[in-house]
């Protein structure tokens, strides 16, 4: 009966860990860009969007496919940059330890 308590203190400290690393994920921020930094995308850790910056030098309307294609692959960088980021703390978490597959945590 010992370990199983053992092992319940290990799974509760486990989770408040988890909670912390989540609450952490929701401030930090990263930001991809594209274009040679003409435009900017700022998520924070769980994938939010928070902030889009585009060079003035792309306002012009004739042009705004190429806008709109450098805005995707601005958020595909802050994206896997902010994947990376969570990856890299759930490996500190956890120890190392890999984790099923298709279980992602903490979102």
């Amino acid at each position: 009966m010992k370990n199983l308590a053992q092992l319940m203190k290990q799974a509760q400290a486990m989770q408040e860990k988890m909670a912390e690393l989540e609450a952490s994920l929701e401030s930090f921020e990263l930001t991809g860009n594209a274009g040679g930094g003409l435009v900017s995308v700022t998520l924070n850790g769980k994938g939010t969007l928070r902030q889009v910056k585009i060079d003035k030098s792309l306002a012009d309307p004739q042009e705004i496919e190429v806008l709109e294609d450098l805005i995707v692959a601005a958020f595909t960088d802050a994206r896997q940059k902010v994947q990376a980021h969570a990856e890299g703390e759930m490996q500190k978490l956890t120890g190392g330890l890999s984790l099923p597959g298709g279980l992602k945590l903490p979102f």
